[in-house]
């Protein structure tokens, strides 16, 4: 029996990758159905969207490093209770406020128990293999969120609440079967200082520039299907799903990448090419090159926050689960602010705000990762010990 619980809880692991992103993305396509229930606009509908991505987001932030020091099963445990209270008061919301609310205590939850996972897999999954069940990890979360249009839209068909009972559903079995191991620590409660060491830093700002110019532009390939190509809502989003389905059709080449060369390199790799390729989206008269580049782009961004996370577990910290917390903190801000920033270039230059994230997403990985401080240097020799040989 103990056998198949931890196959149980093996599984639920990964699946819990899958939850967060399409909790995330659960209500972009039921936009005018949520707006109508409450008569309010589609535009307004469309908070519902952020008002899960901005808590979710801040409290990674701290999430991790205070989800190491209560325990992360037992963390990870309420956290899925909540998410199912927070779902179900979704699913019979009587009022907007009362669904933003729900929403909003969903991203909470969220929040607890994605740098957790990750910091999960990493204590139970041999050092050597970390890359592949990082990648399989990130796999499930481009499963969830490219799959969370289709399945709310299906439940849709019946009602757009049915979508947030199911989710209520498949939080109520992860949390019943729990985590297979706590992440070690050391005898000291981790503390946030130590999850926001420099060497994390430039992991995070990496991550910021990464998502918010890379894996967070679907919006703006969406204005130049629209704009240039005269694409219609169906195609566009025919073509941004390639992105996702790409990401989860090379996630097992994009783990084996990292374990055999190297995280750091595969990240810079992927940034490179992926800038490359953005460039191409912007540049190139052909929807079916566009289409091609920004779904080969799906696996460039998933390379890139793959090695990210696996360098922040690699490190040598005890607390690897705060430090996680914060490469993904920063990951989904870049992606929130990338719009404001991007959308008012696109407006000025088309061209130009597809030239200017590439270029960005191309140099600063690099600088970054492998500028002074960016990878650990020998170690130091303690003083007054005597060289070999002398």
């Amino acid at each position: 029996m103990s056998g198949v619980r931890g196959r149980v809880r093996v599984a639920a692991l990964y699946a819990g990758g899958f939850l967060g992103p399409f909790g995330g993305a659960m209500t972009a396509s039921v936009l005018p159905e949520v707006g109508g229930d409450f008569g309010v606009s589609g535009g307004t509908a469309a908070a519902t969207v952020s008002g899960y991505l901005v808590p979710f987001a801040l409290l990674m932030l701290f999430s991790g490093t205070w989800g190491e020091g209560w325990g992360a099963r037992r963390t990870v445990r309420v956290a899925y209770a909540v998410y199912v209270v927070a779902s179900v008061l979704c699913a019979v919301s009587w009022s907007f406020p009362v669904l933003m609310g729900g929403r909003a205590v969903q991203g909470a939850a969220n929040a607890f128990t994605t740098p957790l996972l990750l910091a999960t897999i990493a204590a139970v999954v041999p050092k050597e293999r970390l890359g592949r069940a990082l990648g399989f990890f990130a796999s499930m979360q481009a499963a969830g969120q490219t799959s969370a249009p289709l399945l709310s839209g299906l439940a849709a068909e019946v009602s757009w609440r049915w979508a947030f009972v199911g989710a209520a559903v498949v939080a109520a079995g992860l949390a019943a079967a729990g985590l297979p191991a706590d992440p070690p620590r050391g005898g000291e409660r981790p503390r946030l200082r130590s999850a926001w060491r420099g060497r994390t830093v430039r992991l995070a700002a990496t991550g910021f520039v990464a998502w918010g110019c890379l894996g967070g532009l679907s919006f703006l390939v969406a204005l130049r299907l629209g704009d240039a190509f005269g694409m219609g809502a169906g195609g566009r989003g025919l073509v941004l799903t390639g992105f996702g389905l790409v990401a989860i059709c090379t996630a097992r080449l994009t783990g084996w990448s990292i374990d055999r060369f190297g995280a750091r390199w595969c990240a810079v790799a992927g940034a490179a090419v992926g800038g490359v390729l953005l460039a191409g989206v912007g540049l190139l008269p052909s929807v079916v090159a566009v289409a091609a580049l920004w779904a080969v782009a799906g696996a460039c961004s998933q390379a890139v926050i793959v090695g990210l996370n696996a360098l922040a577990l690699s490190g040598d910290g005890a607390n690897r689960g705060g430090a996680v917390s914060v490469v993904q903190s920063l990951r989904f801000l870049g992606g929130a602010v990338s719009p404001a920033a991007i959308v008012p270039l696109y407006h000025a230059d088309p061209v130009g705000a597809f030239l200017v994230p590439a270029a960005l997403v191309t140099a600063a990985p690099p600088a970054l990762l492998f500028g002074r401080g960016g990878r650990p240097g020998p170690a130091r020799r303690p003083r007054g010990r005597a060289r070999p040989g002398r």
